[in-house]
């Protein structure tokens, strides 16, 4: 892969160890008041429906098309967190983490980012790796929060329909927990959504996945990590999702064929699948992230490990 471009007004770029924790909010922005998940449905209807993890998969193509991500995923000696290991843990940990940057007090962001920093930790490239890379990095966190950040405005706009620019321009506000809720500091982030998405955009167009990475990502995409009557009965339905939700340039890095007529089809599935979601009660489309918070505070009440 190409040697990525900085992120533009990002003062971060690069460092290769957490730093301390000086996060703030942009000078020129005041800060926001947190939303429960109440709040957030009502500024933004849908954002934390269930259907938004249909494109789950994608995104986790997106964030390991950076070839120190998919490396450091591949070759992490945390097992408790592998996904061919553990995937239902793996499942619940990675969720609970968006639901807590997005709704969870700022005591539990903090216990969620400790838990998370002991495992990141570890993950850290051996003389033989391919590539440099250790989880801690900022630049490393800001691209996987980029790519949910992505992932967050696409599937709100493909289920609800396009936000107008001041909502959206909020929404990427709001979002910028996805990493600031680790080691990313709010001065990283491009400072508007404008030229976040030119960013994004450029970083999408150095995308080339090698052999290694693409089969691992291959196999997520197939379910190889679960027993055979469940995949037979829902990796078909998941490839077509994943295809559908990746850009272009990552599906074809990715090598899944796509027509005009799959296009068509899985647009029409997105808005009939959108539709019925806007018309059930917000405690059942919301029910996976209420769960997980619930789950987050008995095992904070119970002194459990959080991932």
């Amino acid at each position: 892969m190409n040697e990525r471009s900085p992120v533009p007004g990002a003062d971060g770029a690069g460092e290769r160890q957490g730093p301390a924790d000086t996060r703030r909010e942009p000078p020129s922005a005041p800060p926001l008041a947190p939303l429960d998940a109440d709040g957030w449905d009502e500024r933004f209807p849908g954002i934390l429906d269930a259907a938004a993890g249909l494109g789950g998969a994608a995104n986790i193509i997106l964030q390991l098309a950076r070839p120190e991500v998919g490396y450091g995923v591949i070759e992490s000696r945390v097992h408790e967190g592998n996904v061919f290991r553990h995937p239902w843990k793996r499942a619940r940990t990675t969720f609970t983490y968006l639901a807590v940057a997005m709704v969870g007090s700022e005591d539990e962001k903090r216990a969620y980012r400790a838990s998370v920093n002991r495992a990141h930790r570890q993950v850290v490239s051996t003389e033989t790796s391919k590539v440099r890379y250790h989880a801690m990095d900022p630049e490393l966190q800001l691209w996987v929060a980029a790519c949910l950040m992505w992932g967050v405005v696409d599937s709100l706009e493909r289920f609800r329909g396009p936000l107008p620019p001041d909502r959206r321009e909020e929404l990427y506000r709001r979002c910028q927990t996805l990493g600031t809720t680790l080691q990313v500091r709010a001065s990283m982030w491009p400072p508007d959504y404008a030229q976040f998405a030119a960013w994004f955009e450029g970083e999408l167009a150095r995308v080339q996945l090698d052999d290694t990475v693409r089969a691992y990502l291959d196999s997520l995409v197939a379910m190889r990590m679960m027993p055979a009557p469940v995949r037979w009965a829902f990796s078909p339905s998941l490839r077509f999702f994943t295809t559908g939700f990746l850009p272009p340039a990552l599906r074809d890095e990715m090598r899944y064929p796509w027509s005009p007529r799959d296009q068509r089809l899985f647009e029409a599935t997105i808005t009939a699948i959108g539709a019925v979601q806007a018309r059930l009660p917000r405690p059942v489309r919301q029910a996976p992230t209420r769960i997980l918070m619930r789950d987050l505070r008995r095992r904070l009440a119970r002194g459990e490990p959080l991932t």
